[in-house]
């Protein structure tokens, strides 16, 4: 085999191994762990911002939530003393997100570590929850979500392929997934509470450079990982201008992966 062909098989080994990718830029915004009310809606004090929802509607951005099954209870306001009561139930919450038009997704029951669970609880446990909330969003939503986001992206393989037999797609960030349906992890929650290791010079500009980088490969899609926090949704009016300038159109996941898949 010649240099030439040496560089070139591999190159298109990778090519034929990638989904076909959609002819237009595209992000899917994805939100994980809440509902969280007084980050969708901002708190009720002076100089509070805007809500992530109030956000995401002045930008004209329809965006996917992955929801924990337990805030999908009746009477549920978040957890406590860490998120503020605003006299929104996490349940109300859901519906209003449904309503606006964006997407709810599976996010499991618990939010438990599924491999440390596999280990101390077993595979059946495992499966199990991740029903279980499913079927709290289909509640919700009135149909089964098929996209599944492990918390942390753990999951032992065994499960993933029972899960995948039973219809749910799992979203990752590992190379299981080609690299445009793989996740891209925005390290959002590095710049919460007294968490450190915030992106620098700041989150939104770190993404942009991710997904900059992320173009030179030739990936022009991308499903963007964030989490209901309101230091994420103060970056959220930069980042949605930015990616905007430079011609992304906001899609949700299931459009996404349609257009990216065919």
């Amino acid at each position: 085999m010649n240099m030439m062909n040496r560089v070139l098989l591999p190159l298109l080994l990778t090519l034929l191994s990638m989904p076909c990718l959609a002819a237009e830029k595209l992000v899917a915004l994805t939100f994980d762990d809440g509902p969280r009310p007084y980050v969708l809606y901002g708190k009720k004090e002076a100089g509070a911002g805007p809500g992530m929802l109030d956000v995401l509607e002045r930008s004209g951005v329809k965006a996917t939530f992955f929801y924990m099954g337990w805030r999908l209870t009746p009477k549920t306001w978040g957890e406590t003393p860490h998120e503020t009561n605003i006299g929104v139930s996490c349940l109300d919450a859901a519906r209003d997100v449904l309503r606006r038009g964006h997407e709810i997704e599976n996010h499991t029951y618990s939010h438990a570590n599924l491999r440390i669970a596999e280990r101390t609880k077993g595979e059946a446990w495992v499966l199990a929850d991740v029903e279980r909330g499913a079927e709290a969003v289909k509640a919700v939503s009135g149909s089964k979500p098929l996209w599944l986001r492990p918390p942390d992206w753990e999951l032992p393989d065994d499960a993933r392929r029972d899960l995948e037999k039973r219809g749910f797609h799992i979203l990752t960030i590992s190379g299981q997934n080609p690299v445009a349906l793989r996740d891209v992890n925005s390290l959002d929650y590095l710049c919460a509470g007294k968490a450190t290791g915030c992106p620098k010079p700041s989150l939104a500009q770190s993404v942009v450079r991710t997904i900059e980088e992320r173009e030179k490969r030739g990936v022009f899609t991308h499903v963007l990982v964030f989490h209901e926090l309101t230091t994420t949704t103060a970056q959220l009016p930069g980042l949605i201008s930015a990616l905007k300038a430079k011609g992304y159109r906001f899609v949700t996941v299931s459009e996404y992966m349609k257009l990216v898949k065919d």
